[in-house]
């Protein structure tokens, strides 16, 4: 990975970009030999949780250390704040009526931020007992509500509040109909990411521990309402954080692994590494947006870049 000035600078890019690069065949027809990756957003400390919304044409992440949701404006390109405080906000998400799901790492609940800007608490304890921090989410087709909480927010103040967990790191469901919670996973050190299949019959859940930091699969019940047959999706140098899917199966991961790794991993549904999008810095998470569902957004610690791909991403992401 080459850095240096390309990343502030006006002049254009040679195409192709040599930043996108394919190490399968078949990201051969996913990556566009004549589009660039462009940072759209900078100076702020830590952002995640890129969530898109077309009927405004903007596009939410979370700068969480600045306690704060940010807004990129499709049209003009001109970034402010959405939100603060954001209660140290992390992954975001809409589900399918529309409205923003939030995960709060400071309040350790999960939020749906309504129509008339009001903010309706989803969870916040179970079992009565504080969460430890919602981390990441996702909606499925059923209107249920899938979150990892992890105790991000309460390892320190710089994310959060410092404090203590009362509760196992978990995978939590969340009914569509009746909202009750129930716990969906509860065998892995640290859930993070996480992300449905096109057809919902698989959901990916990232594992980020000490160590290792891997990537697991899990099947669905015949009922959709819970994963079982947790097994190895993959393992490699580096490790994912947030994911989502394209409508093909394939898994986008925003992904850490040294300079010449860092940005964005993707693999086939066999689990087979097919390509890479590098950045000058760690990406933390990712999402697709734009009038096509074409054009990745990657959170990536300082900044939010993004890139036009020949993929689309799910709904629920």
């Amino acid at each position: 990975m080459k850095t240096g000035s390309r990343w502030d600078s006006v002049a254009p890019i040679r195409y192709p970009d040599p930043n996108i690069v394919a190490l399968d065949r078949r990201f051969d027809s996913i990556m566009l030999g004549h589009a660039a990756i462009e940072r759209i957003a900078g100076g702020c400390r830590f952002t995640e949780g890129p969530v898109w919304f077309g009927d405004t044409r903007q596009l939410l992440f979370s700068d969480i250390p600045n306690d704060r949701i940010m807004r990129v404006d499709e049209e003009t390109g001109a970034v402010s704040v959405f939100r603060r405080p954001s209660h140290y906000a992390n992954g975001n998400t809409r589900d399918r009526q529309g409205r923003l799901i939030t995960c709060e790492m400071g309040s350790q609940r999960l939020t749906r931020t309504e129509y008339d800007g009001s903010i309706t608490v989803l969870a916040d304890t179970f079992d009565g007992k504080p969460l430890t921090g919602p981390n990441d989410v996702v909606v499925k087709s059923d209107g249920s509500i899938w979150f990892s909480d992890n105790g991000a927010g309460i390892r320190g103040n710089y994310l959060g509040h410092k404090g203590t967990a009362e509760l196992p790191f978990r995978v939590y469901r969340i009914d569509g109909q009746t909202g009750a919670m129930t716990v969906a996973i509860d065998d892995m050190g640290r859930p993070n990411g996480l992300a449905f299949s096109p057809d919902e019959s698989r959901l990916y859940v990232v594992d980020t521990p000490a160590e290792p930091k891997t990537t697991h699969v899990y099947d669905m019940t015949d009922d959709g309402t819970k994963a079982v047959n947790g097994r190895m999706f993959f393992a490699t140098k580096g490790w994912a954080d947030g994911i989502r899917c394209d409508t093909e199966g394939n898994v986008w991961c925003g992904f850490t692994g040294g300079e010449g790794e860092d940005g964005v991993a993707i693999f086939a549904p066999d689990g087979t590494l097919i390509g890479r999008i590098l950045l000058p810095e760690r990406c933390a998470n990712v999402c697709f947006g734009g009038a096509k569902r074409n054009r990745l957004f990657m959170a990536a610690s300082q900044s939010v870049y993004a890139v036009y791909v020949e993929a689309q991403g799910v709904l629920g992401g």
